[in-house]
């Protein structure tokens, strides 16, 4: 459980302020004991990461990880939780009755490169503390695939099937589901390639825009392929 800032009441019996409100210097600490150990954590893994060298990166003192977070594994935790969306959260933005296949698609990119347009710094700094995760499994990794990810994938089949107008998901059509977000993960993963080579391709939040809008492109010609497959089967 992660330990969270208490103060007790007034004279009155009623909550003070500080309960109401947190201390914005409190708040501050807390989320730079967050950046610097998701930082610290996606570059050096949860192991050789000390409470003392995330404190001293997020100037403050060791002490205020137990306050916060009760000990370095449920910081690592917390790190996780603070960059992760809420379960569904990503779902809603594309899985809705009325949309298009078209926006759907929009609605799936969107939310997968909301971090990178918005807070690109911040985005890298998540990747690489996934990928440490998937190299160095604490169990946060195997959470977030059952909590999130397993959700996703069968939202976005059901979606599939309901475009392609069957009842029940085939393999193709997981493996479907699994290439359209790999599209997406494969520019995440390879964007030192891509700066290095053609650096104008993620130069502004317009370029990522235009990779976006491709991906949709791509997303829907993969669904009518399936379409068409399915036609001649028939």
């Amino acid at each position: 459980m992660n330990a969270k800032p208490t103060s007790s009441p007034n004279d009155s019996g009623q909550p003070s302020d500080d309960v109401r409100k947190p201390r914005s210097d409190g708040e501050q600490s807390r989320e730079r004991l967050l950046h610097a150990a998701t930082r610290l954590f996606g570059q050096q893994g949860f192991s050789k990461t000390s409470t003392r060298e995330i404190a001293q990166a997020a100037g403050t003192n060791v002490a205020a990880i137990s306050y916060y977070f009760g000990d370095k594994a449920g910081l690592y935790q917390a790190c996780f939780s603070f960059m992760c969306a809420e379960p569904g959260a990503a779902i809603a933005a594309f899985d809705q009755p009325h949309f298009t296949l078209r926006e759907s698609m929009q609605g799936y990119y969107r939310q997968m490169l909301a971090p990178l347009m918005e807070k690109p710094e911040e985005a890298d700094v998540m990747l690489r503390l996934f990928y440490r995760e998937m190299l160095e499994p604490t169990g946060l990794w195997a959470m977030e695939v059952e909590n999130n990810i397993k959700p996703e994938h069968r939202a976005l089949v059901a979606l599939i099937c309901r475009h392609l107008g069957v009842a029940e998901a085939s393999d193709d059509i997981h493996r479907l589901a699994y290439s359209i977000p790999a599209l997406c993960i494969q520019f995440l993963i390879s964007k030192d390639v891509i700066n290095a080579i053609t650096p104008h391709l993620l130069s502004t939040p317009q370029a990522i825009s235009a990779w976006s809008d491709q991906l949709v492109d791509f997303a829907e010609a993969l669904v009518y392929a399936q379409k068409l497959k399915l036609q001649r089967k028939a």
